[in-house]
């Protein structure tokens, strides 16, 4: 354990999030997610389980280390309900909930259409399983800039 870091936050996660660099994409997804086959594909290479967390709690617990990119309309994606794209489900609010708090700033979620959001998915840093059960719970956050003192 170490100070300041939030004890849901493993060792591979804190690694992967300072192997990532500005405008890559992390992706937090439910169990429904497939997320292993997809992971293969990116850069990373491999699935990150984060057992025992619900979605909201998982990105909040990341959003301590990770700014999401100001460089950009929509740092969030997140999958558009099948058959009805102005579709909603309860996840879509508490993560908006998350997020605004985590940047003290209202943020835009872009929907994308389930194939387009594999795509996506597929060309992030990596992807992260929570234990949440869905359904829809499938974000893409893209990291931004962490503004450092010099050396």
């Amino acid at each position: 354990m170490l100070k300041g870091i939030d004890q849901r936050l493993s060792a591979e996660i804190v690694h992967v999030l300072m192997l990532m660099g500005h405008g890559d994409d992390l992706v937090i997804c439910d169990v429904n997610h497939p997320a292993a086959t997809i992971a293969a594909e990116t850069s990373y290479g491999r699935l990150i389980d984060m057992a025992g967390c619900d979605i909201p709690t998982a990105a909040r617990a990341i959003l301590t280390l990770m700014p999401l990119d100001t460089f950009v309309p929509a740092p969030v994606s997140r999958m558009q309900v099948v058959s009805n794209p102005e579709g909603q489900v309860p996840i879509f609010d508490r993560m908006q909930a998350v997020v605004d708090q985590a940047e003290g700033r209202a943020v835009t979620i872009q929907a994308l259409e389930r194939f387009d959001f594999y795509a996506a998915a597929k060309r992030s840093f990596a992807i992260i399983r929570t234990s949440d059960s869905g359904p829809y719970g499938c974000f893409i956050l893209k990291k931004g800039v962490v503004d450092l003192p010099e050396l």
